[in-house]
């Protein structure tokens, strides 16, 4: 029953950190952090308590044999190898997911056939008949994961993907994932001890994962049914106890604010507020992010405003513009944080993000940056809100000479700066070598010691002379070709 085993945790790129804190604040052992991934190890209750009350994961799968495969049929023998009959019988459906990142087998669904194929034949050798393949709602699903030569065969828990929360009635165009959703509040570190504001919230996703958090409300309460609640070793009581345990719930007793400019967007936000059951906690209204004013309390904005998707090109630069401005003359004190994609577009909230997180909305590589919106001159507040050592204004710090690197005072000396004056101290500095010793060069001495790598020029053939007139002075060089040009010119315009 307490029996531990490998887990391994799905989840998207940029949120592997804070799904590792998740999976350490629930009790999970020898946690291991992968790319979009998090490998952990726990008993069946921990795999139950994983699906239902983790809030940055796609789904738990849960490994039953790992192999090497140089071909298709090693793919094949392997997975044949495995007693199903602990896992399925004949009478059940089951489902096939592959993930490959190899040159030998360059086509996930061909591995996935490989599976399938290796399945059906096992029962079909052992008892005369078959399970059948049903892509959607199997009695179990099963996952691949094929890395080179390295292969993973796993029973995927969760069955349909964790982010389907079961609250979410409607939603508007590009609605945000609620994994990504929740990712992006738990790593402002924002807990409920203050307001929250999202001014675009569109179908309410963002307040709605907040409120979860601030109360924390696990987000598997609202699911009808996970993929374990189908295997043949499932237990109900001890998943009962678990679904009915609500002794980590908190009090909340700020308030999470929604605004969105589009009645159809405040509409569906509404209905999935209420079958979220937060609706105490979430205030929505119709309201332009123009007419954002400063909160009374301390707040945090998170926010996905439009970059593309559901806005014209033509307005998107403007958009992020206004957002800057409300931002600098209406939440200051406050900090906030806005996911994008687009550099134009960060480049025209006109602020300086003092973090940048990288992340995937999707197949966009997004940023999510923060923004903290200080009161005043950006020096005072730093200076009020660092320990770092800042530099002295240009006119407080003292001269360095560049040869010396010491330092010299040379305000009020005339010909000062740092070339120095040939008849003062910066002058002697100037004449001395890099060791601070006095010579006295000799320039062409100096050119030949300066040039000893190459051939000096009185070695190499002698320079022509310039021709001379007849009194002995030499002739001037001959003008620029411009200047005969433009001596032409003029001739003409004198004869004309």
């Amino acid at each position: 029953m307490n029996q531990e085993f490998e887990l391994i945790a799905k989840t998207f790129q940029g949120l592997e950190e804070v799904l590792a804190q998740e999976l350490t604040e629930l009790g999970a052992g020898n946690i291991e952090i992968g790319r979009r991934m998090v490998s952990f190890t726990g008993d069946k209750a921990m795999m139950y308590r994983a699906n239902f009350c983790l809030r940055t994961a796609i789904r738990i799968l849960k490994p039953i044999k790992h192999f090497s495969a140089q071909t298709a049929d090693d793919v094949y023998e392997a997975v044949k190898s495995i007693e199903w009959e602990n896992y399925l019988d004949n009478m059940s459906s089951f489902a096939v997911d592959a993930v490959v990142f190899s040159n030998e087998f360059r086509h996930s669904k061909f591995v996935a056939y490989k599976v399938k194929d290796a399945i059906v034949d096992y029962f079909r050798e052992k008892t005369g008949n078959r399970p059948s393949v049903r892509i959607n709602n199997p009695d179990l699903a099963i996952n691949i994961h094929v890395a080179e030569d390295r292969c993973t065969l796993s029973l995927d828990s969760s069955g349909e993907s964790l982010h389907r929360r079961g609250y979410r009635q409607e939603q508007v165009e590009a609605p945000l994932n609620e994994v990504l959703a929740a990712g992006m509040i738990l790593m402002t570190g924002w807990r409920g001890k203050c307001d929250l504001i999202d001014p675009m919230c569109g179908s309410g996703t963002i307040p709605i994962e907040a409120a979860l958090i601030a109360r924390n409300i696990a987000p598997g309460v609202f699911r009808k049914e996970f993929g374990f609640e189908k295997w043949k070793d499932f237990d109900q009581e001890l998943f009962d106890s678990i679904y009915n345990d609500d002794s980590q719930e908190r009090e909340f007793e700020h308030k999470i604010y929604g605004y969105d400019n589009n009645p159809k967007a405040n509409e569906i936000a509404i209905h999935n507020v209420k079958a979220a059951g937060v609706s105490r906690d979430v205030v929505l209204r119709i309201q332009p992010f123009q007419q954002f004013e400063q909160p009374k309390e301390k707040s945090l904005i998170v926010t996905n405003p439009p970059y593309g998707e559901r806005i014209s090109s033509e307005d998107l630069l403007g958009l992020y513009q206004m957002i800057g401005e409300r931002l600098k003359h209406a939440f200051t004190g406050n900090d906030a944080w806005i996911l994008s994609y687009r550099d134009e577009c960060f480049d025209q909230i006109g602020l300086k993000p003092s973090v940048k997180v990288p992340l995937f909305n999707g197949a966009l590589e997004c940023q999510f940056r923060k923004y903290q919106i200080f009161d005043g001159k950006y020096k005072e507040y730093r200076s009020e809100n660092s320990d770092k050592e800042f530099k002295p204004k240009r006119e407080e710090r003292p001269a360095r000479n560049r040869k010396t690197a010491e330092k010299v005072d040379y305000k009020g000396k005339r010909g000062s700066g740092f070339r120095g004056d040939r008849k003062g101290d910066a002058g002697e500095e100037r004449r001395t070598n890099f060791r601070g010793e006095r010579k006295d060069y000799d320039r062409k001495e100096y050119g030949k010691e300066r040039n000893s790598n190459f051939k000096y020029k009185e070695d190499s053939k002698p320079r022509t002379p310039r021709p001379s007139t007849d009194d002995g002075r030499p002739k001037a060089a001959p003008a620029p070709r411009y200047m005969h040009k433009r001596r032409r010119a003029e001739e003409n315009e004198t004869e004309d």
